[in-house]
């Protein structure tokens, strides 16, 4: 079946707000079926419950703690028991643990879980149903992978790991399965704004983040969204095994010249 054949079936993970939520958006706006889940409840998720109601066909969202394998399983399982296939997997549940390399062993592991561990088992569940449908899995990372900060470990160690995981992904279960990452830079999300909104002068700390990008801007989630719908395009289709930086070429600048 070629990626592209409308209506696909897209599984993404951490929908309910930020890069997820955005990704999400692309595919459903692209004509796609979504399955979707995040921790949240409907309750808590206002963004999800507009989804639901503006595409009620075509949107469908589980609750679902991606650092239990029992649920990820089930989530797989039941979207290919709705539909009969999976033709993409967007792997974009994670979150920015902020703690250091002196972490307790329970924020190691709670952080291995999430960012980690929970993209391979996501795509070991999916894999049977890709392989009949020759699908994509897309993996999203963090420029953390490349470059961090002060107090981000074991979140960076976790990132760095994806782009491993992706080239493993691909040279093993290629050419049915193709896989691909993206590592977004600093996104305009909720929780972006909250890092801004934790420093005395909230203002002043987006202006000197947006010095650092030579485009001029910090990134928006639905950027990444439009990125994941032409990975998931037979136009990408000898685009595998790497991992896509995105992050406004703030990379490519010595930092003492921001």
């Amino acid at each position: 079946m070629s990626a592209t054949t409308l209506p696909r079936v897209v599984l993404v993970t951490g929908t309910s707000q930020g890069i997820g939520l955005a990704i999400a958006q692309a595919f459903l706006n692209h004509g796609d079926i979504v399955i979707g889940c995040a921790c949240s409840t409907l309750e808590n998720a206002p963004h999800v419950r507009k989804m639901l109601a503006d595409y009620p066909d075509r949107y469908f969202y589980y609750a679902v703690d991606v650092t239990h394998t029992e649920a990820i399983g089930q989530f797989v399982n039941d979207a290919e028991a709705r539909y009969g296939r999976i033709d993409v997997v967007v792997s974009s549940a994670g979150k920015n643990v902020f703690k250091g390399i002196d972490c307790e062993e329970r924020d190691w592991t709670h952080n291995l879980d999430l960012n980690l561990r929970s993209h391979w088992y996501l795509a070991k569940c999916a894999r049977p149903a890709l392989q009949k449908s020759h699908g994509v899995i897309i993996v999203i990372t963090s420029n953390h992978a490349w470059s961090t900060m002060p107090g981000c470990a074991p979140y960076n160690i976790s990132k760095r790991a994806l782009l491993s995981l992706v080239q493993s992904l691909t040279i093993e279960w290629g050419p049915a399965i193709r896989s691909v990452g993206i590592a977004p830079g600093f996104i305009d999300t909720a929780g972006n704004q909250a890092w801004f909104d934790s420093h005395a002068d909230a203002a002043r700390c987006r202006r000197d983040t947006i010095k650092k990008h030579p485009v001029g801007r910090i990134g928006r989630p639905e950027e990444v969204g439009a990125l994941c719908l032409f990975l998931a395009s037979d136009s990408a289709g000898f685009i595998a095994g790497t991992t896509i930086l995105m992050d406004g070429g703030r990379s490519a600048l010595m930092q003492d010249e921001a």
